[in-house]
């Protein structure tokens, strides 16, 4: 399943990036890591990073004390050790000939429809320049109130945002057990699982220490999170020199299949919202549509109702018969400003550079 995977998330937590007795970066293993992301790149995968220990490397640095934080004193722990966690991704993957680039997220990313695409556009940008983002909460900013709580979760969510095909989610534990195996020696381990039950859920336990936010519940949720997009994930022992290479070689783990695609399940998911707006279009359109094309302003000729930039709107042809369902690049009043001009009359009828696509192809449901 890795093998044919074409985009790939992986999360790290703390307690695999720093020592727990010292405070210090585990640079070793970091080097391992990043010859594992190294090799998954010759392959021709694309891989982001999701990645914890801000916190946990900042703490130390600044003297403060073991056990539960203020959220002050976490805020401030983030914004020292975020500079050395960057810094050290920066210069493990550069000795690969690779760029690193930080993103740093808050909950409010996700759940606010403009700041979602464009955190969705800009992970599409820097994996098509080649880079390899390393993401993170913002620690710095983000309270309570707007925060995933765990990486667990803020990976499903980065899976679900770039259209990842697998989560990998590197873990003290080699997978999901019937029990707890440290409080249960009768607990038996589950290679692969097809269906989040009851049971499943019910077997999960909590954080292993105080550096990890997260538990294997927070795992089968992240779980949930990334099947429902067509996303397989896997729970697998992190804690090994290049951790990547073991799982590809059969290391011990537990597999979540999914039984769809991200893009089929991206297509049934646009295909199931209700419009808000039709865009009407020419008949060059509606042949460039029977390509596979993306819709072009060019092409249109009328814009109804009243949308969001990112709202699903409904794409008819000349008679008013409904060709496509998509999800709008534009705002109603900037689709009307536009349509039917060329892509390089855009900027001077907006004011600003605009993209030439209204609905683009990824985005849409024939």
């Amino acid at each position: 399943m890795l093998s044919q995977a074409r985009r790939i998330v992986i999360k790290v937590g703390s307690a695999l990036l720093v020592d727990q007795t010292t405070g210090n970066l585990r640079r070793d293993w970091l080097a391992g890591l990043v010859a594992d992301v190294a090799a998954l790149r010759s392959s021709g995968k694309d891989v982001l990073l999701v990645s914890s220990g801000s916190i946990a490397l900042g703490r130390r640095q600044l003297g403060l004390p073991a056990g539960a934080l203020a959220l002050e004193q976490s805020q401030a722990a983030a914004a020292v050790g975020q500079i050395q966690l960057a810094h050290s991704y920066s210069e493990g993957l550069a000795s690969h000939g690779i760029r690193a680039a930080q993103v740093l997220v808050t909950l409010e990313d996700s759940e606010n429809r403009r700041r979602y695409l464009n955190s969705r556009a800009t992970l599409a940008t820097l994996l098509d320049l080649g880079a390899v983002p390393v993401v993170n909460e913002n620690d710095t900013v983000a309270t309570d109130e707007i925060r995933y709580g765990d990486n667990d979760r803020l990976a499903a969510q980065v899976s679900v945002l770039s259209g990842a095909d697998v989560l990998i989610l590197l873990s003290d534990v080699d997978g999901l057990y019937t029990a707890d195996p440290r409080k249960n020696t009768a607990a038996t381990h589950i290679p692969f699982v097809t269906k989040l039950t009851h049971d499943i859920m019910a077997s999960a336990g909590g954080a292993a220490s105080e550096t990890s936010r997260g538990g294997m519940k927070t795992k089968l949720l992240a779980a949930e999170m990334a099947l429902q997009a067509g996303c397989s994930m896997v729970i697998t022992k992190g804690d090994v020199i290049q951790p990547l290479s073991a799982l590809a070689n059969g290391a011990k783990a537990t597999w979540f299949r999914s039984d769809q695609s991200p893009k089929a399940a991206r297509k049934q998911w646009i295909a199931a919202m209700k419009a808000r707006g039709e865009i009407r279009v020419d008949d060059g359109a509606v042949a460039a549509l029977g390509r596979g094309k993306s819709l072009l302003v060019a092409g249109v000729t009328g814009v109804t109702g009243d949308f969001m930039r990112g709202d699903p709107v409904e794409i008819t042809g000349p008679a008013g018969q409904v060709l496509a369902r998509g999800l709008a690049g534009y705002d109603a009043v900037e689709a009307r400003l536009i349509q039917g001009c060329k892509s390089s009359e855009i900027e001077a009828r907006l004011g600003h550079p605009g993209r030439a696509a209204l609905v683009h192809r990824d985005d849409m449901v024939i």
